[in-house]
């Protein structure tokens, strides 16, 4: 566990760290960044390397089986962002560890898990296998309109929040349908190379929101730091979170 600096959540927790770059948001991509440093480091869990071309150095895909420990020690409830360093449904990560994970989070209901994924596909596939606790939220990456299909995958999901991430948020989306989703957060890229995100795109979404009754969540403009350009918008901060629901699995 380590305490997180992303205002929608209060720790991290990787029971599998590593990646590969999937789609035009992962260009920049702040893990892949972050565990060359680490395993530079000697960091345990960053020493092995991914492929030269999609991932780099600690950051192959590894699941931790010790890791599958740490929730049941933590003393407090706690919002826990799950694998910040990954992505749970890579193709990598084996159903049976995956299954895994969601044990540990159905056994610690004192906790909110909140999982975030841009392999919606799998997700969709794998959700009839997987239990739901009312304490697990499943968010998908929305970055720009080619990856507007996570959307409807994320809608079959039987989680009790479904959420987006439009982060980095490098084109606008108008027309997002919202139906079955229950909380949206935005934000700019941030670190070396950032792209900018027009202020009009993250206009758009809170209207969007708003209309839809979503709430919203503006996590930041982005930057060379995160904290560059701060995180009001229109005169002030927008935290809207979501209510937790009871849900079936959608027929396929």
């Amino acid at each position: 566990m380590a305490k997180s600096s992303i205002e929608w959540t209060e720790v991290t927790w990787n029971p599998v760290t590593g990646c590969d770059r999937v789609t035009a948001g992962c260009a920049n991509c702040y893990a892949l960044t972050l565990a060359k440093r680490l395993k530079a480091m000697g960091a345990e869990k960053y020493q092995n390397d991914g492929n030269p071309v999609t991932s780099g150095p600690g950051f192959a895909v590894t699941t931790h089986a010790a890791a599958l420990q740490q929730p049941y020690r933590w003393k407090k409830p706690l919002t826990v962002f799950v694998n910040s360093m990954s992505d749970l449904f890579h193709a990598r990560v084996p159903i049976n560890f995956i299954n895994d994970v969601f044990a540990v989070m159905e056994e610690t209901p004192q906790h909110t898990y909140q999982v975030l994924t841009k392999r919606s596909l799998r997700l969709a596939r794998l959700a009839a296998q997987l239990p739901w606790p009312k304490n697990v939220w499943i968010g998908v990456s929305v970055e720009e309109p080619k990856v507007l299909d996570r959307i409807d995958h994320l809608r079959t999901v039987p989680a009790a929040v479904r959420f987006l991430s439009c982060e980095p948020l490098i084109a606008a989306l108008p027309d997002m349908n919202l139906d079955g989703i229950d909380w949206v957060i935005a934000g700019g890229e941030s670190g070396h190379g950032a792209r900018p995100m027009d202020p009009a795109w993250v206009e758009d979404i809170r209207k969007q929101c708003v209309d839809a009754d979503v709430p919203f969540f503006f996590k930041q403009w982005g930057g060379r730091t995160p904290k560059q350009h701060g995180r009001t918008l229109d005169g002030r901060t927008w935290d809207e979170m979501p209510s937790p629901k009871v849900r079936l699995l959608a027929s396929a």
